[in-house]
């Protein structure tokens, strides 16, 4: 799952025609560039803010030949951050210099002048491989806090969720696959969170994707990579999530979605471990451990052709499916408590609890989007709260019963819910005419089609 925070990038250099020229190339790449003249400044921006990747000179205006301020640099940059990627630059070139700066911690070693494909090719590899790395950490740092007995990710007594806790502490330190099932918003990736930080791969990335959230091209580069010429805009190399996932573990949300075509190229890397990227004939081979995801039935999907029956064996070794909240309703509220707890201290609000007329709020609600709307409304009473309210109250909540056979409200639906009754509200607009609503949708008749069918939508063509 890519992650939505800006990718920073620092560039260090005491000549400032090289600085401009590499900060338009990487802007062009979507990164926030900063910049430094000096290696002084560099560990002051390094000190003051997080970034995901240094690329530094080696030579500055003090000492102009031997690299001997940017060695120095990259051991006060490794003191600082270890895991910080950089890569060198410099027009002093020699084998003795490249080596030494790979020996002090450096990724990769570029000449001036650069390449730009190959250099924005250098930056995105160092880039996913250091965020892979960090989602690690937070996860193999969350499963520290589990052992030292710190509350598990799962709120509740529920029969269905103790059976749920042991199913996983029973088959989380194996490497067999996993079928995560149930609605939207019922837990599914914090399942994932949790086999993968009880597993023997905790210290390797644990790798997100969804699966059926793009288009098949997309999708294929995204889950393989490709190579640079591979289709129009493919300008350089770029690792796909099986090798960024290597030795650690791959969850596929939303794996009823996936296009058959890409089902097939996925069975062959579970049942051999290879695979290649787009646009190349080069075999590659990982060890990874593979979790899935779907709310959708996936025995009804194959009885309709639009999955395969040999892949859904090679996913559920075993299957753990979350309930409904409406069918755990003794842990309504123990999670809301639990969720109130984190949002009072996000936004410092001194709540002790509930109100008898939010708690009967709560137990009227239908909750169609399960713990996530839970989550949701209630970091919303959080934020309308009086400042001077000691309990949460109905009003704060904004929920109301539901009226049988009426629609969800809009502020009740999922983003996936959402965006089928607006898919909904187009097709009946166009009288059912798939072709205008792709247009006005801004999407081709195949992804409106993908959507169609994963939403249960029938469509009048």
């Amino acid at each position: 799952m890519p992650e939505t925070t800006p990718i920073r990038v620092l560039i260090a250099d005491d000549q400032q025609d090289i600085i401009d020229a590499l900060r338009l190339l990487l802007l062009d790449e979507g990164f926030e560039v900063h910049s430094a003249r000096s290696p002084g400044e560099a560990l002051e921006r390094l000190e003051a803010a997080d970034f995901d990747l240094a690329i530094l000179d080696l030579n500055y205006t003090r000492d102009t030949t031997s690299g001997q301020e940017g060695f120095d640099l990259m051991e006060r940059i490794r003191a600082l951050d270890p895991t910080l990627p950089v890569l060198v630059m410099t027009a002093w070139s020699s084998v003795a210099g490249a080596v030494e700066a790979m020996r002090r911690g450096a990724r990769d070693y570029i000449e001036k002048p650069w390449d730009d494909d190959k250099l924005v090719a250098a930056a995105r590899t160092q880039i996913e491989l250091r965020r892979a790395v960090r989602r690690s950490q937070r996860l193999q740092e969350a499963n520290q806090r589990l052992q030292r007995g710190a509350t598990p990710p799962f709120i509740g007594d529920a029969p269905s969720i103790v059976e749920i806790r042991k199913t996983i502490d029973r088959i989380a330190p194996s490497d067999a696959a996993v079928l995560i099932t149930g609605e939207h918003g019922t837990g599914k990736e914090v399942v994932a969170a949790w086999l993968h930080a009880y597993s023997d791969r905790h210290a390797r990335p644990l790798v997100t994707m969804n699966a059926g959230g793009l288009a098949e091209g997309i999708a294929e580069s995204e889950l393989f990579g490709h190579v640079k010429g591979a289709f129009t805009d493919a300008r350089v190399d770029r690792i796909g999530c099986f090798e960024m996932a290597d030795e650690g573990t791959l969850f596929l949300d939303e794996i009823a979605n996936m296009p058959m075509r890409l089902q097939a190229k996925l069975l062959r890397v579970l049942q051999t471990g290879e695979f290649a990227r787009v646009g190349s004939s080069r075999v590659r081979y990982v060890n990874v451990r593979v979790l899935s995801a779907t709310n959708a039935d996936l025995h009804a999907e194959i009885s309709a052709g639009r999955f395969r029956e040999d892949l859904f064996y090679r996913l559920n070794t075993v299957v753990i499916h979350l309930p409904a909240l409406r069918d755990r309703r003794e842990d309504l509220e123990p999670l809301a408590r639990h969720f109130l707890g984190i949002y009072g201290a996000r936004y410092r609000k001194g709540l002790a609890g509930f109100d008898a007329d939010a708690l009967a709020a709560m137990r009227a609600h239908a909750w169609p989007g399960n713990v996530r709307e839970l989550a949701h409304a209630v970091e919303r009473a959080v934020l309308m709260a009086d400042p001077s309210a000691t309990a949460i109250a109905a009003r704060h909540l904004s929920l109301r019963p539901r009226v049988a056979g009426e629609p969800p409200p809009s502020e009740d639906l999922s983003l996936e819910e959402a965006e089928r009754v607006f898919i909904e509200k187009v097709l009946a607009r166009h009288n059912g005419d798939v072709r205008l609503a792709a247009d006005q949708l801004g999407m081709s008749r195949s992804a409106l089609y993908r959507r169609l069918q994963q939403y249960g939508v029938r469509d009048t063509e």
